[in-house]
């Protein structure tokens, strides 16, 4: 498993939740845009009763972009300015 600094569980015993939870994930996901994802897991568990399903998400910060080069152009002409 890749290097994680953070893990987000969904889990649900509700058949109406079940149906909704890939859109749950999807809406999570889309509200942390500084996350990235590095790895997942499905998991589901039973008894008599009820059906548990989890997805479990492993993520990480998703690295800040490098700063764009300034200056560094011919001094003699506005390249680089």
């Amino acid at each position: 498993m890749k290097e994680f600094t953070g893990v987000k569980v969904f889990t649900t015993t509700l058949a109406r939740d079940r149906e909704a939870m890939g859109e749950a994930v999807r809406r999570w996901l889309a509200e942390h845009p500084e996350l990235e994802v590095v790895d997942k897991d499905v998991r589901q568990s039973s008894d008599r009763a009820f059906h548990c399903l989890s997805i479990v998400v492993y993520t990480r910060e998703r690295p800040l972009p490098s700063p764009a080069p300034r200056g560094g152009g011919d001094p003699g002409t506005r390249e680089g300015v």
